[in-house]
Formats: C-alpha cells, structure tokens, sequence
C-alpha cells in the first residue's frame, strides 16, 4: 500500500473515531438516566422558535468565521475570496470538533497552502486569528466574572476553580503563541533542539536542510506576524465581529432555556455561564470537549433546569453547538475537496 493510500486510511480512520467518541457521549446520555425518555417527553412541549433561533445564532457564527479569517487573508492577498475563507473557516470547525485539544489550526494551515498560500504566512494567519479569538474569551470572562461573581459563587460548586483552571490554560495557550510571535531567537532554539533530537533518534533525515526549510516559513511567519501586529484597525475589526460571534454562541443556552417554556433567568447572567463552559472545558483532551463540556454546562446551567429537563437541554445544547458544526462543516469540506480533486484531474 502506498503512503498516500496509508496516510488518507489513517486519516479516515481517526476520524470514525473521533467521532464515534463524541456520538458514544451523546448516546450516553440519550440512554442513562431515561435521558431519551425524557427527551421524547419535552419534545411534544418545546417552543421550536426558540430552537430555531438557537441554530440560526450556530449557522451566523459559521459566516462570522469565515469573515475573520477573510480579514487577515485579504490584508495579505487582495485576490483571496470569501469562499476561500469560509472553506478554511469550516476546515477548523469540523477538526476543532474531532481532534483532541480542538487542535484544528495545523489542518487551516495544510489547507492554507493547498490554496497556493505560503505556509509561512498561513501560519502566521492562523495564529493571530486564534490568539485574538483567545484573549477576548479571557477578557471576555474575566468582565463576566466582576459583572456576575457573587452569583455564580453562591450557585455553582468549586465555581472558583474551574474558572482559575479555564483562566490558567487559556492564558498559559496566548503566552505561548505570543512568545512564538514576539521572539524569532527563542523559535529558532526550540527548531534547532527539536530537530537535533529528532536525528538523534533517526526519525529526521537531513536535519540541516530540513532546519532551512523550516527556518525559511518561519521568518515569513514572523514578517507577517509583524505586520498584523501593527495593523490595530485590522485588528479591531477582527475582533468586534469576534465578539459577536461569541456573543450569539452564548446566547444559545438561552434560546434552548426559553423553548422549555421556561422564565425568569438572566439573559446576561446565563451569556456568563455559557462562556465559563466554553472556557472551562476547551483544553479537556478529547473530541469536541466530550464528557466536559456536558458536565460543565450542568455544573453552570444548574439552577436553571429541573432534574427531568437538565439532560434533554445538554442533548439539545450539544447537538445545536456541536454535532451539527461536524455534520455542515464535514459534508462541505467534503464536497469541496471532491470538487477540488475532479478540477485538478480535468
């Protein structure tokens, strides 16, 4: 078998995987507790428009992706379409949701350079877009956290320390991108010691060449990284439709709230509890968060859904935020790599 052959196998079969992990949780949950029972019980009462409202705040933040990206891509190819973004923009989504650690940016930047995009300068896209995306979450939750602290405290359990560890982990993820941004001597050690060991136990060949090469993506990298640093306007657009985009995601705990026919929560106060979640459980090792994130959203969402519609809203929850990203954004990149491959082979 071929390497090509034996790499694309590997691929497919890591996604089955993934994915029949993430599907595993929902299954879980569907069937412990009378979880499907109770699902098939508050299905003949939910309010649909609010549901609806809930997957338009989801298929929004697909198109605001895709807009961010189209930012930094276009401050650097003025030919670079929409399309384009969007497709790298659903690249990440899919293996943000099936890969541990939400580690999609190395797939972005793959595909990046399929487009005819250096690898440099798609990794320096990448990376600005996520660090940007990063620091408003923190500062995000840490304004939420002043704004609704003594509530939270009050209501959810060991609430001080799952917000420290999101804090922690997040802030620990920019002080590293921005390191690797900031500092072209630091970067150049860490490659030169990566690759020394890397020969040293024969897994690399050619290590001088191989250090050029990489040298060589890097110092685009770092050039580029350069110039979007002191592009503040471009910046600030990014990050005002990122906040949007966080913003309507967080919104969607309390569509999914409101079609339980339910009153009398905060719509800001549950907007806080729904970036905690994100932030607390994002750095769990697994596909999509699972297992985290349901119980994260129990942990915050507590107070505000009875024992029989706790588990039917983490199951609507899930499927609006997750399992739908990974069935849109998997059929698209699908059918834009088959279109791809037929206009190559034309």
């Amino acid at each position: 078998m071929s390497e090509n052959k034996k790499s694309s196998l590997g691929k497919k079969l890591f996604t089955v995987i993934t994915f029949a992990l993430t599907a595993g949780i929902l299954i879980y949950f569907l069937f412990s507790t009378n979880g499907i029972a109770e699902l098939g019980a508050t299905m003949k009462t939910l309010k649909i428009r609010w549901l609806l409202l809930a997957l338009l705040c989801t298929v929004i933040g697909w198109f605001i992706e895709g807009i961010v990206l189209h930012i930094f891509c276009r401050h650097f190819d003025h030919a670079w379409s929409y399309h384009n973004s969007f497709t790298i923009g659903m690249v990440g989504v899919l293996y943000n949701a099936i890969t541990p650690f939400s580690t999609g940016e190395p797939i972005q930047v793959i595909a990046m350079r399929d487009m005819d995009m250096d690898t440099g300068m798609a990794t320096s896209i990448i990376a600005v877009k996520s660090l940007t995306y990063q620091i408003i979450t923190v500062f995000y939750a840490l304004v939420m956290m002043v704004m609704k602290l003594h509530y939270f405290q009050q209501n959810v359990s060991n609430f001080s320390f799952l917000t420290v560890i999101g804090l922690l982990a997040n802030g620990a993820s920019i002080a590293i991108v921005m390191l690797f941004m900031v500092s072209e001597k630091l970067t150049d050690k860490i490659l030169r010691a990566v690759l020394h060991v890397l020969s040293k136990y024969k897994m690399c060949k050619h290590p001088d060449e191989r250090y050029e090469r990489i040298h060589a993506h890097l110092q685009i990298f770092h050039d580029a990284s350069k110039i979007m640093g002191n592009t503040w306007k471009l910046n600030l657009t990014a990050a005002a439709f990122i906040i949007l985009q966080i913003t309507l995601s967080s919104f969607i705990p309390y569509f999914i709230y409101r079609s339980f026919n339910l009153r009398g929560a905060h719509i800001s106060t549950m907007i806080a509890a729904q970036v905690f979640v994100s932030m607390v459980s994002a750095f769990v090792p697994l596909p999509g968060s699972s297992g985290a994130a349901e119980l994260s959203f129990s942990a915050f969402f507590g107070p505000y859904f009875s024992q029989k519609t706790m588990i039917p809203a983490i199951i609507l929850w899930r499927i609006i935020t997750c399992y739908i990203n990974i069935a849109f954004s998997g059929i698209y990149v699908y059918i834009s790599n088959l279109k791809k491959r037929r206009g190559a082979d034309a």
